[in-house]
């Protein structure tokens, strides 16, 4: 019997960039490094601020599957 390490399968602590805007009060679109290529999530952030496209974002909390709350990527 194989087994999944959970951990390995979260997003949470990985770095990506803004695809689609992040409005304040609803979600964007986030492309995030994980398991060796990239996947894209649906994103809110942190902070109920705008992120604009591009900004690179750290992944902070993963509410399901494909959904994940982010920060701007400290300079």
């Amino acid at each position: 019997m194989r087994t999944t390490d959970e951990s390995s399968q979260s997003p949470v602590g990985a770095v990506g960039r803004v695809t689609v805007q992040i409005p304040p009060d609803g979600p964007g679109e986030v492309l995030v490094a994980v398991r060796g290529g990239s996947e894209t999530y649906a994103a809110w952030c942190a902070s109920a601020t705008t992120l604009g496209r591009d900004v690179r974002v750290i992944v902070v909390d993963s509410l399901s599957a494909r959904s994940v709350i982010v920060e701007p990527l400290p300079s």
